[in-house]
């Protein structure tokens, strides 16, 4: 179970067996510690010295976020333990036949997800620009099994990323003012929610590699870094267009957000101090067909994450003349309730054949990296849209 808590000036304190979260007298949530995987703190949260111990003893997962969704760092449970499956992932680093055939197919997986996404972008709302960078991409994929160095791989995942957000816009019932990605800072409001989804995600990632037992550092794609989670960013890129891409649309299309939900942080301007209650009848996020990973109807703030590039080399943030747009307190509690909601929706996957949620394929996806790494499996195979 995964608990977000957004109520400024909230305080998590220890009672009994339990956690409670209290603002002055008052209680808000009463959190069963046994049930807990990771609790998502954003902004002016506190945790008392008794509640952190009992979180810690559980070893649950404590993430720290600004009030507005960046990441800011995390309390994790002990490492594991295994050293040896951790010098096997760092010796295959060294490895570049291993290194070049696993960032192959990460690629790959992106880049055939992408293309199936806009694909069903070009059938559900007749965007011919859609079907033409469906096929571009599609056209790149050739290229991949000829790369033989990781820096080429990068180069067409790089261009391939270009071409889709060049027709993603398209999926949006309404014209929306998306006409490229910008990350730092997310200057409207389809860039702020790819962030902030982008954000939970890796969250979710991060926490299915310490489940599996892998160090979340060396990566294969992503070059290793001081302090990047290389591995983590790795194992996201099969998940980006299946889970928040696809939930992006949703929240539009179903206008689950509105343009008023969004304003301009200028510089003047304070922040808002609560996040108040949800809405309780909420869209149902996951009745979207574009979002199903089957594709068959019949079967059925400035936000960013940390060190995304995948090269050495970091970018300065592009000057754009425009101001962050974020989300006021309300919307920001509906794009978590969709999220938890879009990762509860199932599918059938043939690798683990049986019926999977979003959220057990992510932990089954880093299980499944990890017998890579063991050499119980020859080659990772991602997740794809069908």
């Amino acid at each position: 179970m995964v608990v977000y808590i957004s109520t400024q000036g909230a305080k998590i304190v220890r009672e009994g067996r339990h956690l409670l979260v209290k603002k002055g007298e008052d209680t808000y949530h009463t959190l069963f510690t046994y049930k807990l995987r990771q609790i998502v703190i954003f902004g002016n949260v506190e945790i008392t010295h008794r509640a952190l111990a009992q979180i810690m003893r559980h070893e649950i997962d404590i993430v720290f976020l600004t009030q507005g969704g960046r990441y800011l760092g995390r309390i994790a449970s002990p490492e594991s333990r295994n050293v040896f499956l951790h010098k096997r992932q760092y010796s295959l680093l060294d490895d570049k036949e291993f290194t070049v055939k696993t960032a192959r197919v990460i690629v790959a997986g992106k880049m055939s997800n992408m293309a199936t996404l806009l694909m069903r972008i070009r059938r559900s709302r007749g965007a011919e620009i859609a079907g033409r960078k469906a096929r571009d991409i599609q056209d790149l994929m050739p290229f991949l099994e000829k790369a033989d160095n990781v820096d080429s791989l990068r180069g067409y995942e790089g261009r391939a990323s270009a071409i889709y957000f060049e027709a993603f816009g398209a999926g949006f019932i309404e014209k929306q003012s998306f006409t490229r990605r910008v990350r730092r800072p997310p200057t409207d409001p389809v860039n702020s929610i790819l962030s902030l989804l982008y954000t939970f995600l890796m969250n979710r990632v991060y926490a299915a590699t310490r489940v599996a037992g892998l160090d979340p550092y060396p990566g294969f794609l992503h070059s290793i870094d001081y302090g990047r989670y290389s591995l983590v960013l790795d194992l996201m890129e099969e998940f980006r267009a299946i889970i928040a891409d696809t939930l992006t649309l949703s929240l539009f299309n179903l206008k689950i957000l509105q343009k008023d939900d969004f304003y301009e942080e200028k510089p003047d301007e304070q922040n808002e101090d609560t996040i108040e209650t949800a809405r309780e009848n909420a869209a149902d996020v996951s009745k979207d067909p574009i979002g199903w990973i089957s594709g068959n109807e019949a079967d059925s703030v400035v936000f960013d994450i940390p060190e995304q590039r995948m090269d050495e080399t970091q970018a300065a943030p592009r000057a754009t003349g425009k101001y962050p747009v974020k989300l006021k307190p309300d919307a920001f509690k509906r794009v978590i309730e969709a999220f938890e909601k879009k990762l509860t929706t199932e599918f059938y996957y043939p690798p683990a054949e049986r019926t999977l949620t979003y959220a057990d394929a992510i932990i089954y996806q880093s299980g499944h990296y990890r017998k890579v790494i063991e050499g119980e499996t020859e080659l990772y195979q991602p997740v794809l849209l069908k």
